[in-house]
């Protein structure tokens, strides 16, 4: 990968915004995003978007406490199951343990950092992760993304991810949104988010992925500050 060997790489290691690498976080997580959102619900939707197979490989970076990472396995043939926190990922092992998934394969890694040594895969998914990288980094990620999918191979990604037209007016009433549904905690999250993290606008992700070798199939912008997209490997 070209990134190989570079003293000056951006280290995603390095918790932002909320600390991930905290037990105490990574424990109350499936709880505290319970309040605005369905994990499980979302992953069976993507995975149906996806027409994942038992014949499938599948990546899925930043997979967290591993609902998604779970649901997919029960789908796939293998999943690789990538993230910065090792307390997400031993989260996620107990979680696949009690489920009986056998397929799944944690690697304590991200975007920058994970050396993909088997096969080529189907599909590559990644939700409410990018965010960690600045601009640079994203377009050196997205490359190294396409580099391990197959020839047609599906990306496919929900972020923050931001339309330029009433940006502040539309950040604004997210963290509203938030912190309605999730309390004092929950808003503070999100103000971090917008303070520490690098959610950047969709027109420079529809950039990086066109000049990365991808192909945008599917483009959605919710409220205009949650993307959306589905894209094939040129």
């Amino acid at each position: 990968m070209e990134n190989q060997g570079i003293s000056w790489q951006y280290d995603e290691f390095k918790q932002i915004g909320t600390d991930y690498s905290s037990k105490t976080e990574v424990d109350k997580y499936d709880s505290s995003h319970a309040d605005f959102r369905d994990i499980k619900a979302e992953s069976i939707k993507v995975l149906d978007l996806l027409e994942v197979t038992k014949e499938h490989t599948l990546i899925d970076f930043g997979s967290g406490t591993g609902t998604f990472a779970i649901e997919a396995a029960l789908r796939c043939a293998r999943v690789h199951a990538v993230d910065v926190s090792r307390e997400m990922i031993d989260c996620a092992a107990t979680k696949a343990m009690k489920a009986g998934v056998t397929n799944l394969h944690f690697h304590h890694a991200g975007f920058l950092t994970y050396r993909h040594q088997v096969a080529p895969v189907d599909a590559v998914v990644t939700t409410f992760a990018f965010h960690h990288l600045p601009d640079f980094w994203k377009g050196i990620a997205l490359k190294r993304v396409n580099a391990v999918l197959k020839p047609s191979g599906k990306f496919y990604i929900h972020d923050v991810i931001i339309e330029e037209n009433q940006a502040l007016k539309n950040i604004a009433a997210l963290i509203q949104k938030l912190g309605k549904a999730g309390g004092k905690l929950m808003r503070e999250d999100a103000e971090r988010h917008f303070k520490d993290e690098y959610s950047t606008y969709d027109w420079v992700m529809d950039g990086l992925l066109a000049r990365a070798g991808f192909t945008i199939r599917v483009k959605r912008i919710e409220d205009g500050v949650l993307g959306t997209y589905i894209c094939t490997r040129n």
